[in-house]
């Protein structure tokens, strides 16, 4: 599905001059943007922030296509290169890499010069860095972590962790009430790539983990074998629900709602289904990922959303405005609200809807995680690559005793497709 709507400069006088605004950089001509927020929400929010954009530039008339988001995933890079807007819409770090590596992504490292991004998207920076340049600038984001039940924390008399080993007190607690720790859907596997995205990261660092997700380290490598060593722990612990390999990610809520496990890691897509299933903010709090080796700074996985100026495009003046635009403040504060996208604004001198999890989420992905901000497993790494190791992961998960099959069998991927 592709849908386009055109405004003009004679459509926006009016709202310009409502607003009281003025087109102080003297942008003209056309632009041209390509969207993938082919969803309702998401779509009207993109158009309205447009149409403010347009409303601050009269004398700019900007050109906007709709397009699925899956059929964009196809078209992108048949875009960039024969008819390429002069801004596109796309995700962070190795999605984004085939894009620059091909020489179809603008270098936009003059507007990560600037104070106003340098120092506001300052968490982002890496996921947006290749070969030590910048590619384009984030506009949302969201947070990973684990969502527990508080009334069961209480109950146990448990508090949240902070440590791998006060992790695993309260798991074996919980366990000896008769509960399992974690609920985990791994039917579709990438749930099983964010338990190791987190094991690794705080058993390895935010670099080790990208080197091993970019094919520049070795899956049977002793920093590997220690973040299965980690995971091994919980796994023999029973920490796990049953059968976690036949349920998809919503089909292994009602274990939570239930109290039948106590906590889930998971993005925060999470928090709504389980209030909708009866969970009261009361019962339901969230804690950060717990340190594992001391001294590793912590990282964490936060998908992020972007804009990007094609090498290709007419109008690098504008796009450059427009993604100074996206970046602000204000814009990201307005467009993340839970009326529009209901997710976290990367600037840090945005705000958000007075909802916890929303808060905290911000707070500690603006200013608690310097290691690093991760895009999750499988946008990390090569879609070749991730599907096998994912296989890997939820294998292990079943069946632990087959580690050095899995390592040695996701070495010889690795060493085939990153060639």
């Amino acid at each position: 599905m592709r849908s386009m709507f055109k405004t003009s400069a004679a459509a926006f006088a009016i709202l310009a001059s409502t607003m009281g605004a003025v087109s102080a950089e003297g942008l003209t001509g056309e632009l041209k943007i390509f969207l993938d927020t082919s969803n309702p929400a998401p779509r009207a929010t993109m158009e309205r922030m447009i149409e403010q954009f347009q409303a601050k530039n009269p004398d700019l008339t900007v050109e906007t296509t709709v397009i699925d988001r899956e059929a964009y995933k196809t078209q992108i890079r048949n875009f960039l290169t024969a008819n390429a807007p002069d801004v596109a819409t796309w995700y962070a770090a190795n999605r984004m890499r085939p894009y620059v590596e091909a020489g179809l992504f603008e270098d936009v490292s003059d507007l990560w010069a600037e104070p106003a991004i340098a120092d506001n998207l300052a968490s982002t920076k890496g996921a947006m860095t290749i070969d030590g340049k910048q590619w384009g600038v984030p506009y949302t984001y969201y947070q990973w972590g684990v969502y527990y039940r508080k009334d069961i924390f209480d109950e146990l008399g448990l508090s949240e962790p902070t440590t791998w080993e006060e992790e695993k007190a309260n798991c074996q607690k919980i366990i000896d009430a008769g509960k399992k720790c974690y609920t985990i859907g791994t039917k579709f596997l990438w749930t099983a790539g964010g338990w190791f995205d987190y094991l690794n990261m705080r058993t390895n660092g935010f670099d080790f983990h990208m080197d091993l997700l970019t094919g520049n380290a070795s899956w049977q490598s002793d920093e590997v074998r220690k973040t299965f060593a980690n995971w091994r722990e919980l796994i023999d612990m029973g920490a796990f629900i049953d059968n976690h390999q036949t349920y998809s990610w919503q089909e292994a809520l009602p274990f939570m709602v239930k109290g039948d496990a106590a906590a889930y890691l998971m993005g925060n897509f999470a928090v709504a289904p389980l209030r909708d299933a009866g969970l009261s903010d009361d019962q339901l709090d969230f804690y950060q990922f717990v340190e594992i080796t001391p001294g590793v700074e912590k990282a964490e996985d936060a998908p992020t959303d972007t804009f990007h100026i094609p090498s290709n495009a007419q109008n690098k003046e504008a796009a450059r405005e427009f993604l100074r635009f996206v970046a602000s403040p204000d814009v990201q504060t307005e467009i993340n609200n839970g009326k529009n996208l209901g997710q976290l604004p990367v600037n840090a001198q945005s705000s958000v809807d007075d909802d916890k999890f929303l808060v905290e989420g911000f707070e500690m992905l603006s200013s608690n995680s310097p290691g690093g901000v991760a895009q999750f497993f499988d946008r990390d790494a090569p879609a070749e690559m991730a599907k096998v190791a994912m296989e890997g992961l939820q294998e292990f998960m079943v069946k632990p005793d087959n580690l050095d099959k899995i390592l040695a069998r996701l070495d010889r991927a690795r060493e085939r497709i990153y060639k």
